[in-house]
């Protein structure tokens, strides 16, 4: 994370290097990325960024933090919208959609999300990955457990387990519709407009046979047995 030295930094010039740095590290990852072009862009010297921060992972991971946060507060308002305590898997199918819809949107967000995610560099993958994913849970887990508490999850539900299924979903949904080659199954490696919707209420309909609440049989039901 950035040093002391990052706070005292007129506020435009740290803006210049968070754009700068945003736009190579998205471009390129953090093995191709360059330092230098990033200085060259922001308008400072190489050496102040050693001064900003302790070597170019710590860079990358605070770039990761940034664009993680941008996505967090605009989900978190659209998860406000679309109130959490209506059943949870209806709620999660409209909050898929909007998932996708923003990184539609926001081409530099998803940039930096394809970078994590095919960054061949372990230590790195590992220390950006590590900050999306403590933004993942900390939005992610009030909400199942909130679920669970309700009756909209089974009593005996791996909540763990779930959770961890909505790590591999939410950032598939966020690059495959746009990044040929991640999904040939559900359509998504060449997706018509519709396909992202469909392919959304196929997973949820799979997450909800594991984890929702078997509806007890009418009356007439039970009689025709």
């Amino acid at each position: 994370m950035p040093t002391v030295t990052w706070a005292r930094v007129d506020p435009a010039r740290r803006a210049a290097v968070i754009e700068a740095a945003e736009a190579e590290f998205g471009a390129h990852g953090f093995s191709r990325g360059s330092l230098n072009v990033i200085a060259r862009k922001a308008g400072v010297a190489k050496g102040s960024l050693f001064q900003y921060f302790a070597d170019k992972r710590d860079l990358y991971a605070f770039i990761a933090d940034v664009g993680s946060q941008r996505v967090r507060t605009y989900m978190e308002a659209r998860i406000r919208e679309l109130d959490p305590s209506r059943p949870f898997f209806e709620f999660l199918t409209d909050l898929l959609d909007d998932w996708v819809a923003y990184f539609a949107e926001h081409p530099r967000e998803r940039s930096l999300h394809a970078a994590a995610s095919f960054e061949v560099d372990a230590e790195a993958r590992v220390s950006v990955r590590s900050v999306i994913h403590r933004h993942y849970l900390e939005v992610l887990r009030p909400l199942v457990r909130d679920a669970h508490a309700r009756g909209d999850l089974r009593a005996d539900s791996d909540t763990d387990a779930l959770l961890s299924l909505l790590l591999l979903i939410f950032p598939h949904l966020a690059l495959a519709p746009y990044v040929r080659g991640m999904d040939p199954v559900l359509g998504l490696d060449e997706p018509t407009p519709e396909q992202p919707a469909l392919a959304v209420r196929r997973l949820v309909a799979v997450l909800a046979a594991a984890f929702q609440p078997q509806k007890a049989p009418r009356p007439e039901e039970v009689k025709t047995r």
